[in-house]
């Protein structure tokens, strides 16, 4: 029940790979979490996401030995305290720019004195309805926060962000970062490559994990090489939309007689 994404880092000898799922089907998040990965981030900010459909993703995969993520479309408190309560134990927040922003994150994470987190365990999916024994003294066993890093101005404040205290991980995303550095569409640009290691660089240095989106095999490993220690390389909705095109490739090119 404690398990979260922080502890799954700071056990593993190899980067954790993960998969987007962005469908909004609990089925297909079922499906993802048989597949053998160490992670799933069910997405609210770009996917059709709403609290019930998360809900349910969450308790679909809970089978499996895979650790769910729930990015939350914001760093909004109210979103936060009520991803949390459906029993998500990883949160990522997009868009975070400075140490300060983070701090605000974390606090939106955590009940008091830590931070000030809404206390309704008792209702809740996230302490099991008060079968988790003393879990609101014990919360932040529970909760692992992960910030995303994705501007030129995050970037350059990489290191102090994560040196706020309970930040428990970054996450560079490259397609964000090359929008905001005027290459947009270009996320292996070399100079938006450059910007990803530099942040990498910037996090390990501060003994913080260090994530990175990356779906072509080749970057995702250099990034690895380069000392991330969990990656996305991945989503539910791309795999699904090559593969049918593979398959119309192939099977809409029979001639007519």
């Amino acid at each position: 029940m404690t398990s979260t994404l922080r502890d799954r880092l700071a056990a593993a000898a190899r980067p954790l790979a993960g998969m987007w799922v962005c469908s909004g089907s609990s089925l297909v998040a079922e499906i993802c979490a048989g597949g053998g990965l160490d992670w799933l981030l069910i997405d609210m900010e770009h996917a059709p996401n709403g609290l019930e459909s998360v809900l349910a993703q969450l308790q679909a995969v809970a089978a499996y030995p895979v650790e769910p993520v729930v990015r939350v479309p914001g760093d909004d408190p109210v979103v936060v305290k009520q991803v949390l309560d459906l029993g998500a134990r990883t949160i990522l927040v997009p868009m975070v720019n400075s140490a300060a922003q983070a701090r605000e994150v974390v606090a939106a994470a955590h009940y008091p004195p830590l931070g000030r987190r809404g206390v309704g365990s008792a209702l809740s999916r996230s302490a099991r309805w008060n079968r988790i024994e003393d879990y609101l003294t014990g919360a932040a066993d529970h909760v692992s926060v992960l910030v995303q890093v994705e501007t030129a101005e995050a970037v350059a404040a990489a290191a102090d962000i994560a040196a706020v205290d309970g930040v428990d991980g970054v996450f560079v995303g490259p397609s964000d970062l090359a929008a905001s550095m005027g290459l947009l569409g270009q996320p292996t640009h070399p100079e938006v490559t450059a910007a990803v290691r530099s942040a990498i660089a910037d996090v390990r240095a501060a003994g913080v994990p260090v994530g990175v989106n990356a779906f072509d095999p080749a970057v995702a490993d250099a990034y690895a090489e380069a000392g991330a220690s969990f990656l996305l390389v991945g989503a539910d909705v791309t795999v699904l939309a090559r593969a049918a095109e593979s398959l119309a490739a192939r099977f809409t090119a029979y001639r007519t007689a």
